[in-house]
């Protein structure tokens, strides 16, 4: 097989021999991919900056028998602050091994793509509370992966108003009435109520576009943590 070019990020990163690494890349058509970098740990090898975790670029590559071979890269983006600052830092990874758990090999991971990138770069470029941006980002994995919580009506009774209660188990809204008769279901302010619909509905460029106030934040990260953990199980 010929020379490809192709997008990617690197969400992991191994020594490989001597001088050269084995990486993991989430691409957007062919999803996670192994790949072989030789002479990359050399000082002054050209793959140098390109085969570092986070690193997003454009890769000259082949196919060999059970990996992919780096023949040259362009990066397009470091994100240099994620490894300046270890709060940040902590995150990113965080971030990047839940992307490692969700994917596969040989499966369309452009949303996922987009999304770890805009997520990423939040994170690096902005001050925004990292604790907001992991509820965002963990709430629209889910709605990509096919766990969308129902927000426009009471999940039990179809109610559209007074709506109060985040269902676990019944994956949505539940008006005051519903919410109540559910033990496990969550009370919400009108502003998280308005950050979930939100973060669901949101354009992909948009989604990072609004913040929180502290007690809003904490409903909203115990609604995403219990959410998640149902639906993924970390």
């Amino acid at each position: 097989m010929g020379t490809i070019k192709m997008s990617g990020i690197i969400i992991s990163e191994n020594n490989l021999g001597d001088y050269d690494k084995m990486l993991t890349m989430l691409t957007p058509g062919l999803g996670k991919i192994s790949c072989v970098a030789k002479g990359a740990r050399r000082p002054k090898s050209a793959l140098l900056a390109g085969t570092q975790l986070f690193c997003f670029g454009e890769y000259l590559m082949y196919k060999g028998a059970n990996t992919y071979n780096i023949n040259s890269c362009d990066t397009i983006e470091v994100f240099y602050n994620l490894r300046t600052d270890l709060d940040k830092l902590n995150y990113a990874i965080e971030i990047t091994k839940i992307i490692r758990n969700v994917t596969e090999e040989n499966e369309n991971c452009y949303k996922i793509l987009q999304l770890f990138l805009n997520t990423l770069y939040t994170l690096s470029e902005t001050d925004k509370n990292p604790e907001l941006i992991i509820c965002i980002f963990k709430l629209k994995l889910l709605c990509i992966l096919g766990f969308t919580p129902r927000i426009k009506e009471c999940v039990s009774c179809k109610e559209q108003e007074k709506i109060k209660y985040f269902s676990i188990k019944d994956n949505g809204f539940k008006c005051e009435n519903c919410g109540r008769l559910d033990k496990g279901a969550i009370s919400m302010s009108e502003s998280t109520i308005s950050a979930i619909k939100y973060i669901v509905m949101a354009p992909a460029k948009k989604l990072y576009s609004f913040n929180l106030k502290d007690e809003s934040l904490n409903e909203l990260k115990l609604i995403t943590k219990l959410y998640f953990r149902e639906k993924i199980e970390e």
